[in-house]
């Protein structure tokens, strides 16, 4: 059995779905759009089965990208849950068939309740279509199922319906990333965009040295800094020097090495320093392996020494 072939043909077969549903955009998704911006509640998502798990992914989408979601099981809806549901909502329902029996049972009380109904099913003649304000086809041709039968293609179909609304929704909101973001505080976007070099610096137990320190004093300091570098700064703590395990290693080659001299004889002076706390720590990732160094040095207006940003700082924060 070809196992890559069963793969391709699945995969070819959801795409042409796909593909078709592109060409038939029947349904008014203009005034679906607008409907949902206006309204002054919740977008509810609902859906039994396979229907109900796509349903719970789209109010997810929604909720991440703008629009305030949530789903709704219909049989909880039915026991109570029917109350989670305002008058200035609105209902996205998901059945396929649009003859869910548990779904259909709610219908009558959104209608009761005057809550708009936005409906995802493959026929407009369906009991859910009927009941509906808005229509929006899933119909496929053909299932990637080998029997026709499992939910394959049209709930494929059905997910990427839901993420085209929430697609038109954020287009309509002006969303942007900054936006995505401050719903995903944790996210790698949420700290590119948040964590600042503030938020990591290393202000306490520096391994800093003066210009007149010896460089086997240095060097202990250096190990018990564990940084690879000391900063070297004059009697007003301004940064005049690094040393770095580079350093160190590029001086150990000289013949007339000796540990007995001064610190700031090996070391690099005038290293690059910036003044800016509020940097982007992604900004700061960016400008380290553009220098390709490993030690950000933050500084005052008066080049006073702040605090130091290690390369490892970020990385463990998760700036990537």
């Amino acid at each position: 059995m070809n196992y890559k072939e069963i793969v391709k043909e699945v995969l070819l077969t959801e795409a042409k779905e796909l593909e078709r549903a592109s060409y038939s955009i029947s349904f008014d998704i203009e005034n679906i759009v607008n409907l949902i911006i206006k309204s002054k509640g919740k977008l509810i998502v609902t859906g039994v089965g396979k229907s109900g798990l796509v349903g719970a992914k789209i109010a997810a989408t929604l909720a991440s990208t703008g629009t305030s979601s949530f789903f709704l099981h219909p049989t909880e809806a039915m026991h109570g849950d029917l109350g989670m549901i305002g008058k200035d909502d609105v209902v996205l329902a998901i059945s396929y068939s649009g003859e869910s029996e548990e779904l259909i049972q709610i219908l009558p009380h959104l209608k009761r309740l005057n809550v708009p109904l936005i409906a995802m099913a493959k026929d407009s003649n369906s009991t859910l279509a009927k009941y509906s304000d808005y229509f929006m086809n899933i119909f496929v041709q053909k299932e990637a199922c080998p029997l026709d039968t499992a939910p394959t293609s049209s709930t494929t179909l059905t997910m990427a319906m839901g993420d085209a609304l929430a697609v038109c929704l954020m287009k309509k909101r002006n969303f942007k990333k900054e936006d995505f973001a401050s719903f995903h505080p944790g996210g790698s976007l949420g700290k590119k965009l948040f964590i600042k070099v503030q938020d990591l610096l290393r202000k306490d137990n520096l391994p800093i040295v003066s210009r007149e320190t010896k460089l086997k004093d240095a060097i202990i300091t250096m190990s018990e800094g564990r940084l690879g570098s000391v900063i070297i700064i004059d009697k007003e703590n301004r940064v005049i020097g690094i040393l770095s395990d580079g350093d160190l290693r590029r001086a150990l080659m000289k013949e007339n090495f000796s540990l007995d001299c001064n610190v700031e004889e090996i070391a690099t002076l005038n290293p690059r320093t910036f003044d800016d706390e509020n940097l982007l720590a992604s900004d700061a990732l960016q400008i380290i392996e553009n220098y390709k160094i490993q030690v950000l040095i933050i500084t005052n207006k008066e080049n006073k020494l702040v605090g130091i940003l290690h390369i490892h700082d970020l990385i463990e924060a998760g700036i990537k």
